[in-house]
């Protein structure tokens, strides 16, 4: 199995960061274009998430991003020092709903539920532990 980890800070100009990293890991391990851009948009979403509310001082906290590939799945583990949140009991929103009548929030987990094949979540050590699988070579 492949594996490789990079470290961002809790800033939301960091997900430029994520964005090359994601580019030039697409071409290491040979992902699909149309995988990559659609990892970019959970992992912005993710990320964007327990940058502006899952950490509750303006201290400086590290994110780490671990990326592991076998040969038919690839694994992203966000793992955080934040606030215990568990975003997979978020309920799914009501897409039956007009946009004005639709509640603010939730959209975000539903498109990485949607675009991922499993999103797990487990609280460690005081840790947050967003693990996301995604079929691949299928």
């Amino acid at each position: 199995m492949k594996c490789k980890t990079l470290l961002i800070k809790n800033q939301i100009e960091e997900l430029n960061r994520v964005v090359d990293y994601l580019d030039e890991l697409g071409e290491e391990w040979d992902l699909a274009v149309p995988l990559i851009f659609s990892l970019n948009l959970v992992l912005e979403e993710a990320l964007t998430n327990i940058i502006l509310y899952g950490l509750d001082n303006q201290s400086e906290h590290i994110i780490e991003i671990e990326f592991k590939k076998s040969d038919d799945q690839l694994f992203i583990s966000l793992i955080d020092d934040g606030i215990a949140y568990d975003p997979t009991q978020k309920a799914d929103p009501d897409l039956t709903l007009s946009v004005e009548d639709r509640p603010i929030g939730g959209l975000g987990i539903f498109l990485i539920k949607k675009i991922m094949n499993q999103v797990v979540y487990s609280r460690k050590e005081n840790k947050n532990y967003l693990m996301l699988t995604k079929n691949i070579n299928v």
